[in-house]
């Protein structure tokens, strides 16, 4: 659970997927390589029960802490809170699908907790960084799409979002991003 959570793709995805995030592909995929790596000894079979095993775990801390915050007004938590919420859950535990355990985000209140941290407008930063990452886009791709973008600048005094609901706005921003990344990276002459 440890290299899961600490996963830097697994964290961007969960943290800045948005609507395109399939949770299934953090729950399945992500957490399925990294238990094939830590565990190469076990078969295929175990190797699932593992996996099915730690998110069923995170998810229980998940579901645990939203039963303590709920259960007590969001006051003063007494000592065994989180015991009683975790208890409280697990009672149901067995009655739990792993299918719809795999649809839980388990970086869901991670983005909570940051969107309370951050202001939106450094919010947006870095969820346009991690976008600009994970461009398909060729270096000249990206610097067609910024001098795009610089114009969309000109005429609308404001950079394109990369959280906007255009897409054309949304893929102009995420070019212009992956441009300076590749700009930064020596891509260009």
């Amino acid at each position: 659970m440890t290299a899961f959570v600490q996963d830097k793709p697994a964290i961007e995805k969960g943290l800045f997927g948005g609507e395109e995030l399939v949770p299934e592909e953090l729950t399945q995929i992500c957490m399925g390589k990294i238990i094939k790596e830590k565990f190469p000894n076990l078969d295929e079979e175990d190797q699932e029960a593992v996996r099915q095993h730690a998110i069923a775990a995170l998810n229980l801390v998940q579901q645990a802490k939203k039963e303590l915050i709920g259960g007590n007004g969001g006051g003063q938590a007494s000592n065994t809170s989180l015991i009683d919420g975790v208890r409280k859950f697990a009672l149901s535990v067995t009655e739990l699908d792993i299918d719809l355990i795999d649809r839980i985000n388990p970086f869901g209140e991670a983005y909570a907790i940051l969107a309370k941290a951050m202001n939106e407008e450094r919010l947006k930063q870095v969820a346009e960084v991690i976008a600009a990452k994970r461009t398909t886009l060729t270096p000249e791709e990206a610097k067609d799409l910024a001098v795009r973008a610089f114009r969309f600048k000109k005429e609308r005094g404001r950079l394109p979002s990369a959280t906007s609901q255009d897409a054309w706005e949304k893929r102009m921003a995420e070019a212009a991003a992956a441009f300076v990344r590749f700009k930064d990276e020596g891509r260009y002459v």
